[in-house]
């Protein structure tokens, strides 16, 4: 069998927090071109929950040729939340993939701060406490409206996101949202849908669920972090991936905690974890390789 990095030679991990950030990162973008350069990877996405990322990519890929630095948006309230105008001059700055919201989302915030002083809360978390104390009130986002309906400035970024061809993610909006979302997006056009790590606590969406966005063209993203940091057990994950098909899913790894390893490194150790699950390394081919890129218009 080809060695695991041979498996994932030119793919991406869509998933990656590096520095500058305003949280502590393991890695900058600087490190993580050189760690990529040095893999059989491809390149990554550049994930931020409050700015674009699209201008750090584009020096990136000048510095380094070899890696191949995707820029990216979420829609949280720092970027104006669900603002078309945000999307657009994203676009025209290189992003090619839009996270809807995140930290922000109504349905997020309210798991994350449930009133239980035991939860360990996620890592951007401190961020909002700290805001909090000062007296900033970060906006929760939602993308319906009163009446259950997409918001227009969803129906909006849709467009956008259809006219230059960008891959949608999900975020960590509610079931809600999404069963409403995703089929609007394909009605209107997008083609590249991600359901964001569909195993994750709040974004937790059974096979029947996955098979529903399936039926739009969606990919389930599955992540290192999800896992590895014990929010899901590993044989229910390879189950949930066999379930629907390796050809329907990406794997990514949501790493740059500063206590965790690198993304090249989370990439490898996911994948043979994986494999020890009884998926194939055609699997994590199509997984890390194929669905990645047909995703970015490889």
């Amino acid at each position: 069998m080809k060695e695991t990095s041979e498996l994932m030679r030119g793919g991406y991990d869509l998933h990656v927090h590096s520095a500058p950030d305003c949280l502590p990162r393991k890695m900058d973008d600087i490190d993580m071109a050189e760690r990529i350069t040095k893999s059989t990877l491809a390149g990554y996405a550049i994930k931020n929950h409050w700015t674009s990322t699209a201008g750090r990519a584009r020096l990136i890929n000048r510095m380094f040729p070899g890696c191949d630095a995707i820029g990216t948006i979420t829609l949280n309230s720092a970027v104006g939340g669900l603002n078309p105008t945000a999307v657009e001059m994203a676009a025209r700055g290189g992003v090619k993939l839009v996270w809807f919201p995140t930290c922000d989302n109504e349905h997020e915030m309210a798991y994350q701060f449930d009133g239980n002083p035991n939860k360990k809360r996620a890592f951007w978390a401190s961020i909002i406490l700290e805001m909090k104390e000062q007296g900033i009130v970060t906006p929760t986002l939602n993308c319906l409206d009163a009446n259950g309906e997409l918001k227009k400035e969803v129906l909006d970024i849709l467009d956008i996101i259809a006219r230059y061809d960008m891959i949608l993610a999900t975020g960590h909006i509610s079931h809600e949202e999404a069963f409403k979302l995703v089929p609007e997006a394909a009605k209107r056009g997008v083609k590249k849908i991600v359901i964001t790590h569909v195993s994750f606590p709040t974004t937790y969406y059974t096979v029947e669920e996955q098979k529903r966005f399936i039926a739009y063209g969606a990919k389930c993203e599955h992540c290192y972090t999800t896992w590895k940091t014990g929010k899901e057990e590993l044989p229910v994950i390879a189950d949930m991936i066999k379930a629907v098909g390796a050809e329907n899913c990406i794997i990514g790894t949501d790493l740059g905690n500063t206590k965790l390893c690198y993304p090249d490194e989370g990439m490898i150790e996911f994948a043979e974890a994986l494999m020890n699950e009884g998926l194939t390394g055609e699997d994590i081919t199509m997984m890390a390789v194929t669905n990645p890129r047909w995703l970015l218009g490889k």
